[in-house]
């Protein structure tokens, strides 16, 4: 088993002195549980005025504290231990590493107005918020309304925190990335629109009006200045391509280049157009299908798609069905969209809702992260900087082809055209976010590919779901394609896994593969086929960059 120790020029004398005072044979997992919380503790910034310090000057005079950290886990060997207990030191290694780099290169604090972004409504469907996001946020979904008093006083402390941050970010954005500015202060006008209807369902208290009086107020100033500032920003706002692999293979783990993710998502891209015409070719004479054209028109086809896939998992034996798993879908099924307001992925779920709720295995995944947490710390929680997006984006869009591929549709055939669909506007975004990164688009022309290259004209029909989307790419490199590069990695994972059941003379259940895969839990998909298969081929050659 390699030795793995990688060790930056930066951190090579803090190092060697670490290691004359530390025998790093000593050193086991419970020494790597107790700097990983000491690195969680230092990764959440001081204070400045209230709010959490994103200056230059903190970032600089905490450096060296950096290194320290850096160093010590760098001074593990490794070589000996089981393997789940050298993933969770690669998962710490990629999270410095994802500090190390927003730090040098992608300083969403600096460049990217959206990083301000303090107010949400709603959960992630994954195990953190998408894209880059600052230390204070107010969770407003986690918040039951109307107000105890003790959830009263937390949300006037939360909201305190946004008059100081927002003149904070007047003197942190610096950047001159026009596409992230520009498309920024639509999320800092969206806070007051947030702000604005939480004035409404809040009671007569006057202390809380007036903390929302002034995060209002802050908010306002500062989409204002940022206004006054965009017609001076003028620069690229993708990382380049060296940037991008540098991130996707050291932070995120994706044993991928560049090239090789535009290559991977052009073929995905022709996969789907090509397997979306024989679908219709062999449905031709099939009758069409037809949306759902009311409110309980949509929800009988909504609960007949989660009972549909809650059996199909169950009775095909597809993974372990736990108490929490159809609760979890009952409360994501969405409601009836008029026609002329649905976005894509509401047109596809008018049909047949269920290729999109399979797609909402991400809900499974959390109910199952708040009701069997891992074992190991380091697994407990969102994983920083988007790192599970592999996993977690990549399993989701994987399922809806494996599912599809296992019998989901034997009795809607045309539900398969659906699914051909939905992976060629992954795959069209996917690459579209990639020419972005690399300067070679602007984020519009990004997003020409991604609504020309979607099938039947669908993305061309709600053009906010397409701003969402190419700027949440733009600010988090390689989101937009890990739903495609995380599928690819986790069909190669079944294929190894199923091989050396075979290998052993061994009958394949795909319920052991499922069941084994949610317990190593959301962490990326590289490091899960490592733990599933013993397979280390890909980790060495990540090391080894």
């Amino acid at each position: 088993m390699q030795r793995f120790r990688v060790t930056t020029f930066a951190t090579a004398a803090l190092l060697a002195a670490y290691s004359l005072s530390v025998n790093a044979d000593d050193l086991n997992h419970r020494d790597l549980v107790m700097l990983f919380e000491e690195w969680r503790a230092f990764e959440s910034p001081p204070l400045l005025d209230g709010a959490p310090d994103y200056t230059v000057e903190r970032f600089e005079a905490r450096q060296p504290g950096y290194r320290e950290l850096r160093a010590r886990l760098d001074a593990f060997d490794i070589s000996d231990w089981p393997i789940p207990e050298q993933v969770d030191w690669h998962l710490v290694r990629a999270e410095m590493n994802g500090y190390d780099f927003n730090r040098r290169v992608l300083k969403p604090w600096e460049r990217d107005p959206a990083f301000y972004k303090t107010l949400w409504t709603y959960r992630s469907d994954v195990p953190a918020h998408e894209g880059p996001t600052h230390h204070a946020v107010v969770e407003l979904w986690s918040y039951e309304f109307p107000l105890s008093t003790s959830e009263e006083r937390r949300l006037i402390a939360e909201l305190g925190v946004i008059p100081p941050l927002m003149k904070q970010a007047r003197g942190n954005l610096t950047g001159n990335a026009r596409d992230l500015w520009v498309t920024g202060i639509r999320d800092i006008r969206d806070d007051l629109e947030n702000l604005e209807r939480l004035e409404d369902r809040v009671g007569e208290g006057q202390e809380l009006r007036a903390a929302i009086a002034r995060a209002h107020a802050a908010t306002l100033e500062l989409a204002e200045w940022l206004e006054t500032e965009a017609p001076n920003k003028t620069g690229p706002s993708g990382i380049g391509k060296d940037n991008y692999t540098w991130y996707q293979q050291n932070v995120h783990l994706v044993p991928m280049t560049w090239e090789d993710e535009v290559r991977l998502l052009r073929r995905e891209l022709d996969r789907a157009w090509s397997s979306l015409k024989l679908e219709e070719q062999r449905n031709r004479d099939l009758p069409p299908m037809v949306a759902a054209k009311s409110p309980a028109e949509y929800e009988t086809q909504a609960l007949e798609a989660v009972d549909r896939i809650m059996r199909f998992l169950a009775e095909q034996e597809i993974v372990t069905v736990a108490d929490y798993m159809k609760p979890a879908l009952l409360a994501h099924l969405g409601a009836y969209v008029p026609e002329e307001t649905r976005n894509f992925f509401w047109i596809t779920a008018h049909y047949d809702p269920a290729p999109l709720f399979t797609h909402f295995y991400h809900w499974f995944e959390l109910a199952r992260m708040d009701t069997e947490p891992h074992p190991s710390p380091i697994r407990q929680g969102a994983l920083l900087y988007n790192i599970f997006d592999s996993r977690n984006e990549g399993t989701a869009t994987g399922v809806e082809e494996m599912f599809m591929h296992a019998g989901l549709y034997e009795a809607s055939p045309r539900s398969r055209e659906l699914v051909w669909i939905l992976l060629a506007q992954r795959a069209a975004r996917g690459l579209g976010s990639l020419y972005a990164h690399a300067n070679e688009m602007t984020m519009e022309e990004a997003g020409g590919v991604h609504m020309e290259w979607t099938p039947r004209g669908w993305m061309k029909t709600e053009k906010e779901l397409l701003i969402f989307e190419q700027h949440l790419y733009l600010r988090q490199p390689g989101y937009g394609t890990s739903y495609v590069t995380g599928k690819y990695l986790l069909e190669r994972t079944l294929a190894d896994y199923a091989k050396q059941v075979e290998d052993r003379g061994e009958a394949f259940r795909m319920k052991d593969f499922f069941d084994t895969l949610n317990r190593i839990d959301s962490i990326p998909i590289s490091l899960a086929r490592w733990e599933m298969t013993g397979l280390d081929d890909e980790i060495r050659m990540l090391v080894s960059q």
